[in-house]
């Protein structure tokens, strides 16, 4: 066997314990025919040394399982706590470069697998496990099955986004499915109190850990949809270890949520920790108290504002009315009188101004007509032939009725003794070709 513990008085004397020097190690021999070895006083120094080079030694790299208590983080950053069972309990300690490495925040109750080195703390005389991983006790199975379940879930669409519902802007009842006894419930209402003593909170009181806590959560989510009993609903509970926030993981928890007609706010443990009826839900909150500041609006910031906007619209009516009285001040009959005249003069003007622009713009026009007809006349009396005619000009027409009075402008349509019809530009004649002839040149 090896002796653990405190040597504090050389009162105490193990049988059968041998102390060996060779390599600084501690050696226990146990013999029926070993003869204790002549003992020299050692220090206690000296002796917690000797344990503490053996401990190191042989305990490397172990692996305990056990109940954390006493969780403490100093303010040098390292985490102090007792690691226990039913019948044992050992210190324990996790320096901040491998306390920064977890993914949880260790807690008092959590049942983890700690891996270290056993080692003793000389100043007490004790040992301890110096920690270098902790990890939840069964976590990884735990893990996989809500990874599972997620995607199951996540499958039959219960997570998509299109199934969010809006928070309303100024709910007056908020429901509230947790613990009655619990902190989450005391910070919520905290909260509310702050932000709007005006809304009615309405706890459903459920299990929120055990068997049967996944059962009594659905079901008040259900009541308080089929009743409508809030217009916006938490539904949490305060932190723990995974195992403890297991029924909020639940399928029945998860469908409960997804079903809600209620907007569903999800406030399971604090900012770390996650369950999966956070996706169904319409928003997630990283503990009660935030999911209560989500849930409510802040009755004292809304009637700042209201203040501000009257104060506002006071001070801009104040400012019209202002201007309309300076206005007023500067009006007086005789100003009234003077301006109406001068508008009239003003008006008169320009429409003595406009009447002159429109009477010579319709001279201009008519001038224009008046040209644009003189040539016209001249062009008509140019192409006019009686004009020609007047010259000396005649027309000579063919007199056979099968001609149609056709006009001759040639000697060779007629022929001598033809008879031809002559127009002058004053009167007629009748007259006979004699002969014809033909001009060459033309």
């Amino acid at each position: 066997m090896y002796l653990f513990g405190l040597i504090s008085s050389s009162q105490y004397v193990v049988p059968n314990l041998h102390i060996c020097y060779n390599c600084a190690m501690l050696t226990p021999l146990f013999s029926e025919d070993a003869e204790l070895l002549p003992q020299t006083p050692l220090s206690v120094s000296r002796i917690t040394s000797l344990i503490k080079h053996d401990l190191e030694s042989r305990y490397p790299d172990v692996s305990v399982e056990g109940e954390l208590s006493n969780c403490k983080i100093a303010a040098s950053g390292h985490l102090y706590f007792s690691l226990k069972d039913e019948q044992a309990v050992m210190q324990g300690v996790m320096f901040r470069r491998d306390l920064l490495t977890l993914s949880f925040v260790p807690r008092d109750g959590m049942k983890v697998v700690a891996r270290g080195g056993i080692s003793l703390y000389a100043a007490r005389g004790q040992y301890q496990l110096i920690a270098r991983s902790l990890n939840h006790a069964g976590l990884g199975e735990i893990l996989a099955m809500l990874e599972a379940r997620k995607r199951k879930l996540a499958a039959e669409g219960l997570f998509d986004d299109s199934r969010k519902k809006p928070l309303p802007f100024f709910p007056t009842r908020i429901g509230v499915v947790t613990s009655p006894s619990g902190a989450a419930i005391r910070d919520i209402i905290k909260v509310l109190k702050r932000r709007n003593p005006k809304a009615h909170i309405i706890l459903l009181p459920a299990l929120v850990q055990g068997e049967e806590a996944a059962y009594s959560i659905a079901a008040r989510i259900d009541q308080a949809s089929r009743w409508n009993l809030a217009e916006v609903l938490i539904v949490g509970r305060g932190g723990g270890s995974i195992e403890d926030l297991l029924p909020f993981s639940d399928e029945r928890v998860v469908r409960a949520v997804a079903a809600s007609r209620i907007p569903v706010i999800s406030a399971v443990g604090h900012e770390t920790d996650w369950a999966l009826c956070d996706y169904a839900a319409d928003v997630r909150a990283p503990t009660p108290s935030a999911a209560a500041e989500l849930a409510s609006g802040d009755l004292g910031l809304i009637i700042r504002e209201i203040d501000q906007f009257s104060e506002m619209l006071a001070h801009s009516m104040r400012r019209v009315l202002a201007r309309a009285r300076e206005r007023l001040s500067m009006v007086s009959p005789r100003r009234m009188e003077a301006l109406l005249v001068r508008k009239h003069i003003e008006m008169a003007q320009a429409f003595d101004t406009a009447v002159e622009r429109m009477r010579t713009s319709m001279e201009s026009r008519m001038e224009q007509l008046r040209r644009r007809l003189e040539l016209a006349a001249r062009t008509l009396e140019i192409a006019n032939p009686h004009a020609v005619m007047k010259r000396g000009y005649s027309i000579v027409r063919k007199t056979d009725p099968s001609a149609r009075a056709r006009v001759v402008r040639s000697a060779s349509e007629v022929q001598p003794g033809e008879q031809v019809h002559i127009v002058f530009a004053s009167g007629e004649a009748g007259a006979i070709i004699e002969k014809t002839s033909q001009d060459n040149s033309s």
